[in-house]
């Protein structure tokens, strides 16, 4: 079996699904004897290029080990998927297990919107005008 990275771009509309979606694909998987290494999700991000007249799209990462035939049926069923507007599949060496790069981006990003509702929290009283 080999390592695979797999980059999903869901459509905005379709985020509600996303576990469910995520769900079938892990069971899909695990039932043709392969391993889920990583799962990560990216949430809504901006895209480089329109798509489907679509700004936004949710963004998914996988690190699987599987078969190529369990490959070739998993991205057999994201082609007839109408959510998944595009998918990249890359073969790895070794399992990676360890957050990626875009999901350290994407946490660190999390805790400045955490920060700043506290920071603009901070009300300033309107000047009275004095006689």
């Amino acid at each position: 079996m080999r390592h695979y990275e797999i980059v999903l771009i869901v459509h905005p509309d379709q985020s509600e699904q996303v576990p469910a979606m995520m769900e079938r694909y892990t069971a899909q998987i695990t039932a043709a004897e392969g391993k889920v290494h990583r799962f990560e999700d990216w949430g809504r991000r901006q895209m480089a290029y329109p798509i489907q007249k679509l700004a936004k799209a949710h963004y998914l990462c996988w690190n699987i080990e599987c078969s190529q035939a369990s490959l070739d049926d998993l991205e057999h069923n994201f082609r007839f998927n109408d959510a998944i507007l595009r998918h990249l599949t890359v073969k790895m060496n070794k399992a990676e297990t360890t957050p990626s790069i875009m999901l350290k981006a994407v946490e660190k990003s999390a805790e400045r919107e955490e920060r700043k509702p506290a920071e603009v929290a901070v009300e300033t009283a309107p000047a009275v005008a004095a006689e």
